[in-house]
This record gives structure tokens, sequence and C-alpha cells, in this order.
């Protein structure tokens, strides 16, 4: 029996570890996104508030 629990405990264990590493993954692929839109759209917003902040 003590088996089995130990057994049943290493993957619990096991699977929070994967879960943290998957939160990981798309956690940096979001930061990519988020980076790789920055460096596109940047100049285009940048404008866009000075637009803004001359007319008010």
């Amino acid at each position: 029996m003590n088996l089995l629990r130990n057994l049943s405990v290493k993957a619990i264990e096991l699977a929070r570890g994967q879960t943290m590493t998957e939160y990981a993954l798309i956690l940096a692929a979001v930061a990519v996104v988020v980076y790789v839109g920055y460096e596109t759209m940047g100049s285009d917003i940048s404008s866009l508030l000075g637009y803004v902040d001359s007319n008010l």
C-alpha cells in the first residue's frame, strides 16, 4: 500500500511540474508575440499618440 501511495504522490508531482513548464512556454510565446507586435507597429503607435497629443 505504501508503494502505491508513493507512486501516486510522484505522479502528482510530475504533473505539477509539467503544468508549470507548459505555463512557462505559453508565457514565452505571448512575450514573443507582444515583442514582434511592438516592433512592427511601434512607429505607427508613436505617430498616433503624437497626433492625439497635438489635437488635445
